[in-house]
């Protein structure tokens, strides 16, 4: 009967140290890795919650990261176009100098020759890289737009590229479109907003010194200018809606990882008080089983 009251007392110890040591481990698993789930056997009921939570960070980020490379490129695009609209004011200030009748023709072919050198100056703005990329070429970005001949008319090919379907998407779900082609900027179907056409116009007629030609072509060139303008605008939303993505993405990461955060990180200061309450509780319990197997009974005397 004695035996028997040991034996259960001996396995009830050992069932004890068990426990005891299986809290040690958690406390320390949670003190050096500083989390509180490390195995889904910590917490199962949050094992689901903490990996989609995890997975939505991680499309965030990015999301977050694309929309940083494509600020980039909006940028360089809305830095190229509003120097083409500058070119674009020399050039009709150019053509409005050309067609008074008190200009002569001399001076109408020098105002021609320099027109057509910022036709050049415009060909080389839609041919704009960043990173090795086309900015106008559509979704052919490694090739360019344009080439240009100085002495063929026009001086620039037909466009080179494609169709661009290039959008970014934003951290809502919904889609951005970001580029343009150059041939949608410079080269419009309709010829009162074919900013190339226009211009080159311009230049023959100056050459010509034809003096109801110059006006017409002025007249076009204004109309392509305020075409320019508005593809300008159009860079400068994309601009604002990647910049108003951009710091969405920042406080949805942000909550993330705060969700992250409350589910997964340990309380250091609970962790560190049950390290040192297991440690006594293990020590006591050593402590009394030693004492247990140090007592004698009667049966131990009777040998």
């Amino acid at each position: 009967m004695a035996i028997g009251v040991f034996d259960a007392r001996t396995a009830q110890f050992l069932n004890d140290m068990d426990r005891i040591a299986s809290r040690l481990d958690k406390a320390q698993q949670q003190l050096t890795s500083g989390r509180k789930i490390n195995a889904v056997s910590d917490s199962p009921d949050q094992i689901s919650h903490l990996l989609a939570t995890r997975s939505e960070l991680a499309a965030t980020t990015q999301i977050h990261t694309n929309l940083n490379r494509v600020k980039g490129e909006v940028d360089a695009a809305e830095s190229a176009l509003s120097q083409g609209v500058q070119v674009m004011d020399r050039i009709l200030s150019l053509g409005t100098q050309g067609a008074t009748a008190a200009s002569m023709a001399d001076n109408r072919e020098s105002l021609a020759n320099e027109i057509g050198a910022l036709l050049e100056q415009l060909v080389n703005i839609a041919g704009t890289r960043v990173d090795g990329r086309y900015l106008f070429s559509g979704d052919s970005d490694t090739t360019a737009p344009y080439t240009s001949d100085p002495n063929a008319d026009p001086p620039y090919s037909a466009y080179q590229g494609t169709a661009s379907t290039r959008k970014v998407e934003h951290p809502s779900g919904s889609r951005i479109q970001v580029s343009l082609t150059a041939a949608e900027i410079f080269e419009d179907a309709d010829p009162g907003q074919n900013v190339f056409a226009s211009v080159n116009d311009l230049r023959n007629a100056l050459r010509a010194s034809d003096l109801d030609q110059v006006k017409d072509a002025l007249g076009r060139v204004r109309q392509s200018s305020a075409h320019l303008n508005n593809k300008l605008a159009f860079y400068g939303a994309a601009q604002n809606q990647v910049a108003e993505g951009l710091d969405t993405a920042s406080k949805q990461e942000l909550r993330l990882q705060t969700q992250i955060s409350s589910i997964e990180d340990a309380d250091l200061t609970a962790a560190i008080l049950e390290l040192n309450q297991a440690r006594l509780q293990q020590t006591a319990a050593l402590g009394a089983q030693g004492q247990l197997q140090n007592r004698k009974t009667l049966l131990d005397y009777l040998g």
